[in-house]
């Protein structure tokens, strides 16, 4: 197994040239799954990483509840640095585990209860709530996927521009955004190397919606203009994986790509480009740092087996 297992650990720095190029030059929505797959799959990588390594840990430890084989010396030699790294490790997953239940347990209580607050109101698809603070956010979920809009931002908006918001809103409910987001968050928090991953998601799910929205409203300028005046006045949504028009972010790009062309839509970017050459490197860490996992867990796992007594 040797140093293969820590490689997981440290190849999604092969993943941030393509995260920031991805933003410019790819189509949103092809930009936000792939950069989503990406950062999925390092993410279980490296967890796995720690994991195998959290097992060499914990058998050296006094009082431990695993066979006594697991701290041979034929199984500590599996994994290099394992006096330090394996101790070091247990920690490490353990703050993993804590810091991804907290956000799950967050990102549920603050949907649950945007469900309840709309308990009594009418089971539209759009829900106006009578508040002078300006927000708008899509909410999913309960009966059914609804966008959450109070009459303080409507009062800011201009006709076209209410459209404009409400077809972005949508366009985050049909595309399921708030999955995207959630397992990008899940992902950063698994290994901070994948951080400027969830960065990108973050901004390429709004230009995603912005799109959308233009293309249904058909006008890149309406779009821009409410995205603008939104931000102006918005305090932006309840949890971060929740989508809204204006969530935080670079507002000034995503304007500014409203008031240009519309993005080429492509699966995937040509190996001859610059993106296409870091998605291209991003891939091979991608399946480099799969491969190393699987082989780490099919070794510790043969290895353990053999030291385990029957």
């Amino acid at each position: 197994m040797g140093l293969f297992v820590f490689l997981p650990l440290v190849l999604p720095l092969t993943a941030w040239p393509m995260a920031r190029l991805a933003e410019q030059r790819l189509h949103p929505r092809t930009a936000t799954r792939l950069l989503t797959g990406v950062a999925a799959v390092m993410a279980v990588c490296s967890t796995v990483c720690l994991a195998l390594v959290m097992v060499v840990g914990t058998a050296q430890l006094p009082g431990n509840p695993l066979p006594d084989g697991w701290s041979d010396p034929e199984v500590r030699a599996a994994v290099p640095y394992d006096e330090v790294v394996g101790k070091a490790a247990i920690p490490a997953l353990c703050a993993v585990v804590a810091a991804s239940a907290r956000m799950l347990w967050r990102h549920g209580r603050v949907r649950r209860g945007a469900h309840r607050a709309l308990a009594g109101l009418p089971g539209t698809s759009v829900a106006v709530l009578p508040d002078d603070v300006p927000y708008a956010y899509a909410l999913p979920g309960g009966r059914r996927d609804r966008v959450v809009v109070t009459t303080g931002l409507l009062d800011c908006l201009r006709p076209a521009e209410r459209r404009a918001l409400f077809a972005h809103e949508r366009a985050h409910l049909a595309a399921r955004h708030h999955r995207f987001l959630l397992v990008v968050r899940l992902a950063a928090i698994a290994n901070p190397f994948l951080r400027p991953l969830r960065t990108s998601v973050t901004y390429t799910a709004e230009r995603w919606a912005d799109e959308e929205a233009a293309r249904a409203v058909g006008s890149r300028r309406t779009v821009a203009r409410a995205i603008g005046r939104a931000a102006l006045v918005s305090r932006g949504t309840p949890v971060a994986t929740l989508a809204g028009l204006a969530a935080p972010g670079p507002v000034p790009r995503r304007v500014a790509a409203l008031l240009g062309p519309a993005p080429a839509v492509r699966d995937w970017p040509s190996a001859f480009a610059s993106v296409g050459l870091a998605a291209w490197a991003a891939a091979a860490g991608t399946a480099v740092s799969a491969m190393s996992s699987a082989n780490s867990a099919v070794t510790m796992f043969l290895i353990l087996r053999a030291a385990t007594p029957l």
